[in-house]
């Protein structure tokens, strides 16, 4: 039995039989279509877009398998997806299909408390008390970001991080040391930014213990990137404060060996500054509660290929330029260049378009290297570089999607609520109706009562 199917004029032609193979969907659902049924013209009609239809139809023919038409975009192909109900399972082979990446699903804790907890603090959208929890700890990340930065200052660097000059060997008047004791810094444990930092800190490890107790699985959340710049940035405070403590325990007895103490000093405040350099990686925390910091980092990880390619051929680009312009001027007494490891610095400034200026050639033929290389930096940078920007694209545009999808979901259980008190305001309008119903069909009895009256008086 064939099935003729108008949409929006243009009509199709197939079997019965194909449209039933998914008695689920739409069009194989005789009770669903029924709706779209026109008994005139026998066909059932659909005010839908005509070139997706191909791919709808196709559905049917092929036993399942979806093929977008070229003319038709993915977003439009979608919604029709969603018309013709083809079931979720389609939906997730094209999103497959088109290139779309699969959401992981977020495990929660079974215990109702760590559900609540872990929720309040991993997922800032979840809840008001989710949301402050996300502005405090945001705060707090700028703060100690500022206090970094701050302390090296000159007016507030630590007096113990200043060059101090080594005491004379030879000492006073009678080759003995100093009269005087050399005077001690003060404290850092006391200083207003240690203070500032430990604030900090207690917040960033009370946050990191609650969420490590309430996580769904203790080994992913040791393996999660978060989770570990989390613990490298409050490693550096404790080992400062290890230091410090040490420090003091050690002043007493200080004066014994100025020289070794002084190198001592000098190489643990070497290592202290390593450490301390690791705090800037809190900036890092903020992506926890960006939503542009996380788009950016999925770009990066998506396009990992792309970066890898870009620095393969700066890398070539490199040892090519710099040789090349290294024997271009090694003639000249006047040249930059005293090898060609020392000509990588000027060839990755110029591939970059940068150019300081420190390093330059001053021969023709070092000259016209130098141009060869900037235009191929450009060219080197320029070719990865559009498979990067359509891959923050995407993940902004998927970003968009669902935040559009959940106010549309918000805003159809609002209109639910209102249609059902439509509902209640509609009913008193059919009472209305039935009874002017009631009163035709009367004054129709009266009617044809007078007009059999008016006959019986004729005759």
């Amino acid at each position: 039995q064939r099935v003729l199917i108008n949409i929006s004029g243009l009509r199709f032609e197939t079997q019965l039989g194909t449209l039933n193979q998914f008695p689920d969907t739409l069009l194989g659902d005789p009770d669903k279509r029924i709706r779209y049924f026109d008994p005139l013209r026998n066909e059932y009609f659909f005010d839908r877009n005509r070139p997706s239809f191909d791919g709808i139809l196709y559905f049917y023919q092929s036993g399942g398998k979806l093929r977008r038409p070229v003319n038709v975009s993915i977003d439009v192909f979608a919604d029709e997806i969603r018309f013709y109900q083809l079931g979720e399972e389609a939906m997730e082979r094209f999103r497959e299909d088109e290139g779309f990446i699969k959401e992981e699903e977020k495990p929660l804790p079974r215990n109702e408390f760590q559900r609540q907890v872990w929720l309040i603090f991993e997922y800032p959208e979840s809840s008001s008390s989710a949301r402050a929890i996300a502005i405090v700890s945001v705060l707090v990340i700028l703060i100690s970001i500022i206090t970094f930065c701050l302390e090296t200052l000159p007016e507030f660097r630590d007096e113990r991080e200043m060059p101090v000059p080594l005491p004379p060997q030879g000492g006073g008047l009678n080759g003995t040391p100093g009269d005087t004791p050399p005077m001690q810094p003060p404290s850092s444990l006391a200083d207003p930014f240690f203070i500032i930092e430990t604030t900090c800190v207690i917040w960033f490890t009370f946050e990191l213990l609650v969420r490590f107790f309430a996580c769904p699985s203790k080994p992913e959340f040791s393996r999660n990137i978060m989770n570990i710049i989390d613990i490298v940035a409050i490693i550096p405070y404790f080992i400062t404060l290890g230091t410090e403590l040490a420090h003091e325990q050690q002043q007493p007895g200080a004066g014994s060996n100025n020289g070794g103490g002084g190198q001592q000093q000098a190489m643990s405040l070497a290592i202290l500054r390593v450490i301390r350099l690791v705090r800037v990686f809190r900036i890092f925390k903020l992506s926890r509660h960006s939503k542009g910091l996380q788009i950016l980092g999925q770009t990066l990880k998506a396009s990992m290929r792309e970066l890898g390619l870009l620095i393969f051929f700066l890398f070539i680009g490199v040892i090519l330029f710099s040789s090349a312009v290294y024997f271009a001027e090694a003639d000249d007494p006047e040249s930059h260049f005293s090898s060609i490891p020392d000509a990588f610095w000027w060839a990755v400034v110029t591939m970059t378009t940068v150019g300081y200026g420190d390093m330059r050639p001053v021969t023709v033929g070092g000259k016209i290297v130098g141009s060869l290389c900037a235009i191929a930096g450009v060219l080197t940078i320029a070719l990865p570089v559009p498979v990067i920007v359509s891959n923050f694209n995407y993940f902004y545009h998927r970003e968009t999607d669902h935040e559009e999808q959940a106010i549309l979901k918000d805003e159809h259980s609002s209109a639910q609520g209102s249609t059902a008190g439509g509902e209640v305001k509609r009913r008193p309008s059919k009472n209305s109706l039935n009874k002017s119903v009631v009163h035709l069909e009367n004054s129709e009895e009266f009617n044809n009562g007078t007009r059999s009256l008016e006959k019986a008086n004729i005759k």
